[in-house]
């Protein structure tokens, strides 16, 4: 997310139901500017590709923390890590 104190949103409404449904700020605002820029349909059909979280080692699950920017993962154990990567 920006560090702007307004975030632009291309679908405020879209950005809305996702917050709604547990979805954190910048994954809601990612998702809903795709959708805006590129159609609903189109973003949907993108996804479904990555690997499970369930399915992955400890140490790629910390790979994929360190990618997104996370901090504070270095100790948790998996459910936990999974939790993290989850939520963000």
């Amino acid at each position: 997310m920006p560090k702007t104190k307004t975030p632009q949103l291309k679908d405020p409404e879209l950005y809305d139901r996702l917050r709604d449904e547990g979805n954190s700020a910048e994954k809601a605002a990612r998702i809903s500017n795709a959708a805006a820029k590129e159609g609903r349909s189109k973003v949907g059909k993108r996804g479904g590709h990555a690997e499970d979280y369930d399915e992955r080692t400890v140490p790629e699950l910390k790979q994929r923390a360190k990618e997104l920017g996370l901090s504070g993962y270095s100790k948790l154990r998996k459910p936990e890590l999974i939790k993290k990567l989850r939520e963000h």
